[in-house]
């Protein structure tokens, strides 16, 4: 233990030598210039400095190997080249004072070494081809369109490029962080030290849907916050495939499509954005606000209920129970502990009931509240006068009417309400945009404007 705890120092060291050498370099080759005479004794100390450090690198290197967390293959070439690396920082150091004429030949050697034993060590800590991902089409967040979903192998085609573009720069041939391996199905059932990662058809036994599911403040949130993170697609369809069984070989329409899983598949064939519709303007408030208690959020976690920062440094927080198969009296309690922090909170596709409203009434802080394809009728709407800062609201496909809606004209923060698949009639459209007439709602049923360059007239080839 540490052995280990001195080794994960190296990623600090190893920057150390990498920058003095290089200088080293640099001031050397400048020194045999007349008016850079001066840099010789620079040069001197460069080289003997980042020895020293060369040398710390190495050890802290060897024992962070001892680990298990790389690839062997890698770590070896990587320990061999840092040790000539230093050998060679070492005997140019020697041969400095002597002046001599190698000296111009082993200083590019040293150079040369620096960038390859650098490339491998960045191999090991990012994974392979880190230098090229930001022009590659595997560090796209979005999973490339599907022609046909329902005939797609599920994890081949849907799964595997989510744990690619997101788990594999940890989880993969070149690094195993926690001795976990997610890049072949072998290894994602034998899973790694804390044990399986996923237990097929059992979600609150799978590792893998926990972590990502904890908050991304949390140090055991997967993937880690200074990587690019799941979305809310990403996260349901990783939910239902393992809900499905987890099965490696069956194609999309062999399994069981629940309705709120068959928009996120739908859009796999359209390329269209996985993330649930949102608003454009940023309904977050300036005022500051403390932190939401870890305990809370640990408890909703294990609750399949996702939290996380609505911005980056933000203590402002959005739910959603887009993974979560119930909406319980013990859930909505917790979610009232974050009264102060929760704006944005997601329920569309989901049991919840006219009366578990009354529980989301004391939210007074939501700006944005989804409740599309829900049980929601008129009843319930009445419980949501009293969230005066709403901005967003959306009652898509739900039971709610004209009557129902005149009972929201006390939220005059309200913006963006949408009533697709609503027996909303154009009396109660007018209704609403009168007692709310900075609400913009929107009922779908779009009419595109009929063109005469839309019609093609074809006529027969004339007779020979």
């Amino acid at each position: 233990m540490i052995a280990e705890f001195i080794g994960r120092f190296h990623p600090v060291l190893v920057h150390l030598p990498i920058g003095i050498l290089i200088l080293a370099v640099l001031f050397y080759f400048l020194s045999l210039k007349q008016q850079y005479t001066s840099l010789t004794v620079a040069v001197k100390y460069a080289l003997l400095l980042g020895f020293f450090a060369a040398v710390l690198s190495c050890i802290t290197g060897y024992l962070l190997s001892g680990s298990g967390d790389y690839d062997n293959d890698i770590v070896s070439k990587h320990q061999w080249l840092g040790i000539a690396t230093t050998l060679v920082a070492g005997i140019i150091y020697y041969l400095f004072n002597r002046q001599n004429k190698i000296l111009k030949w082993l200083m590019p050697l040293l150079l040369l070494l620096i960038i390859i034993t650098g490339h491998l060590g960045g191999t090991l800590t990012h994974g392979e081809g880190y230098l090229t991902q930001a022009a590659s089409a595997t560090n796209n967040a979005t999973i490339k369109p599907i022609s046909n979903v329902q005939q797609a192998a599920v994890y081949a085609d849907i799964i595997q490029p989510i744990l690619q573009t997101k788990c594999y720069s940890c989880h993969s041939a070149v690094k195993q962080k926690g001795k976990l391996r997610l890049d072949e199905p072998s290894y994602i059932l034998k899973g790694g030290e804390t044990g399986k990662a996923i237990n097929p058809g059992n979600i609150s036994e799978s590792e893998l849907i926990k972590r990502i599911l904890l908050p991304e403040n949390n140090d055991d949130h997967m993937p880690p916050k200074s990587k690019p993170q799941l979305t809310t697609a990403q996260v349901e369809l990783l939910h239902w495939w393992v809900a499905q069984g987890a099965d490696f070989n069956k194609k999309t329409a062999d399994l069981t499509q629940p309705e709120k899983i068959k928009p996120y598949l739908a859009a796999l064939q359209t390329g269209a954005s996985q993330n649930s519709p949102s608003p454009k303007n940023t309904d977050i408030p300036a005022a500051i606000v403390n932190k939401a208690a870890d305990s809370v959020l640990k408890q909703l976690a294990v609750m399949n209920i996702s939290v996380s920062p609505v911005a980056q440094g933000s203590n402002y927080l959005q739910v959603s129970f887009a993974a979560a198969d119930t909406v319980t009296a013990k859930q909505l309690q917790l979610v009232q502990q974050l009264s102060k922090q929760l704006i944005w909170l997601k329920l569309g596709h989901t049991p919840i009931t006219d009366g578990q409203l009354t529980d989301i009434s004391q939210l007074t802080a939501l700006t944005r509240l989804s409740l599309e394809k829900t049980a929601i009728t008129d009843r319930g709407l009445a419980h949501l006068n009293t969230l005066i800062s709403l901005e967003y609201l959306n009652l898509s496909f739900t039971r709610v009417t004209e009557s129902g809606l005149l009972k929201l004209a006390g939220l005059k923060n309200l913006k963006q309400l949408y009533l697709f698949g609503t027996p909303f009639t154009a009396t109660g459209y007018a209704a609403i945009t009168k007692m709310l007439p900075g609400v913009k709602a929107d009922t779908g049923g779009y009419r595109l404007e009929f063109l005469a360059s839309d019609t093609t007239l074809v006529k027969a080839a004339p007779k020979k």
